[in-house]
Parts: C-alpha cells; sequence; structure tokens
C-alpha cells in the first residue's frame, strides 16, 4: 500500500469496471452525444433550443466523468485490500461510533464501493484523517465542515471483501 495520498488503492474489480467505463464513454458515448447535438442543431434557432442546451450540459458532464476516470487510474494501486490487523487504512471497513451513534463505511474512494451498500468516506475528509492509524478502541474527535468536534470512538477495523 502505498503511503503517497495522491494514489488511489482500487481492487481490480474496480478498476476493470472504471476502465471499462471510461472505455464506454470515450467511444460510444461520445459518438452518442454529438449526434444529439446535431440532431439539435438541425432543430434551428440555438438559443432558445433547450434540447441542444441539454446535449451540450450532457456533453459537459460526460467530459467532466471521463477526466476523472483518467486520473483516478493513473493513480489507482490496483490490488486486494489490505489485511485488517485492527488498524484504520485505506480499503478497510471500519465500525465506529460517531457522534453517539454506531455506523459502519469504508475508508477510501467511493469508486471502491461500486454497488455495496456501504457510505464512503475519503482518506483526506475530516473523519478519514481524523482515524487514519488509529486501533479498536481508540477515540478521537474531528472537526465537521460546520465548526462542530466530533466525537468518535473505534469499535471494529475488518478487511474489505469488495461487497
Amino acid at each position: 500500500m502505498a503511503s503517497d495520498t495522491s494514489v488511489t488503492w482500487l481492487t481490480q474489480e474496480a478498476f476493470d469496471r472504471l476502465s471499462a467505463e471510461l472505455e464506454a464513454l470515450s467511444t460510444t458515448g461520445r459518438v452518442e452525444i454529438a449526434s444529439k447535438i446535431e440532431s439539435a442543431r438541425e432543430e434551428g434557432d440555438l438559443k432558445e433550443n433547450s434540447g441542444y442546451h441539454a446535449a451540450k450540459d450532457e456533453q459537459g458532464k460526460q467530459e467532466a466523468r471521463i477526466r476523472q476516470l483518467k486520473d483516478l487510474l493513473k493513480r489507482a494501486e490496483v490490488g486486494d485490500a489490505p489485511e485488517s490487523k485492527g488498524i484504520v487504512e485505506t480499503g478497510t471497513v471500519i465500525t465506529a461510533v460517531i457522534a453517539g451513534d454506531e455506523t459502519v463505511f469504508l475508508i477510501g474512494d467511493r469508486e471502491i464501493a461500486g454497488d455495496s451498500d456501504y457510505d464512503v468516506y475519503s482518506p483526506q475528509s475530516p473523519l478519514g484523517e481524523a482515524i487514519l492509524g488509529l486501533k479498536v478502541g481508540a477515540s478521537t474527535s474531528y472537526t465537521a465542515p460546520n465548526g462542530k468536534q466530533i466525537a468518535v470512538v473505534i469499535n471494529n477495523v475488518e478487511t474489505w471483501s469488495g461487497q
């Protein structure tokens, strides 16, 4: 596991899924959106052509996603989830009491989780930064974006199974 925070850990399944999405968006996705834009252009006046503006907005979102995927995949470190040693690290599932409520979540990039039901917190988020490196039983607090101090107790750390 690389310690460079610009590196994103991904499972092979997540890497393959994201690569396939990038390929689809970069090829057929671009062709489809270009076709929509061309069809909308043929309708006439572009100032009041909602179909044209919607297609251009969609194109912008698609191109942003392509850039995001390229960057993510370029920085990806592909491998198995780290074996849990009871220490919070990227790619582990955490059970913690946060502000009095027990919650289970994954530490890492949201792209790792795919279709799982886990909430995902970035290691660079206020919560992620506060708990990285903590052991089961440890407690800490972090400052939320609204300025409130939020208490956290780590109850369990498990290996991410990809589910």
